[in-house]
């Protein structure tokens, strides 16, 4: 069985940079969902490049995880304007137990590039995670995407 480096993708037509990085995130994702645990934070941190970076908006998604931390789905739930995105933690709950999950990693972007959590970035999360701990699912980190990506937990804001 080939390795996921020797596997060649061909395209028709010319690609633009955003297609290509889409068409990255989609390969990315299927590895993802194929079974491999969400164990690498730098992985984690690429995926949500790759899927969050491009917007011009601000869009909050989640990473529903299973018990042993395999990706079940990733889902952009919040679209917003700039430089703010309303996030319903009613809305996450509906989303986890849907999929019935064991763990999240949220995630958003910043479109003006700059990594800094913000303080309503800093009490959304402390507001979804005591909503999901009275399900029993743990948040694992809270992503911020903008010119690179900064991890909440690698910082200590969790």
């Amino acid at each position: 069985m080939p390795n996921d480096l020797s596997i060649k993708y061909i395209t028709e037509e010319p690609m633009t940079a955003e297609q290509v990085l889409e068409k990255a995130a989609e390969i990315l994702q299927s590895k993802y969902m194929s079974g491999k645990a969400f164990t690498s934070s730098q992985a984690t941190l690429d995926f949500l490049q790759f899927k969050l970076g491009r917007y011009e908006k601000e869009v909050f998604a989640i990473l529903v995880l299973n018990s042993q931390h395999k990706l079940i789905e990733y889902k952009e739930l919040f679209f917003g304007t700039i430089n703010a995105a309303s996030v319903y933690p009613r809305e996450v709950v509906k989303e986890v137990l849907h999929q019935n999950g064991a763990a999240v990693i949220f995630a958003h972007n910043h479109p003006s590039g700059e990594l800094e959590p913000s303080q309503a970035d800093i009490a959304i999360t402390i507001r979804l995670k005591d909503a999901l701990a009275l399900i029993d699912v743990q948040v694992l980190d809270h992503i911020v995407v903008g010119n690179g990506a900064t991890s909440f937990a690698e910082r200590g804001l969790l």
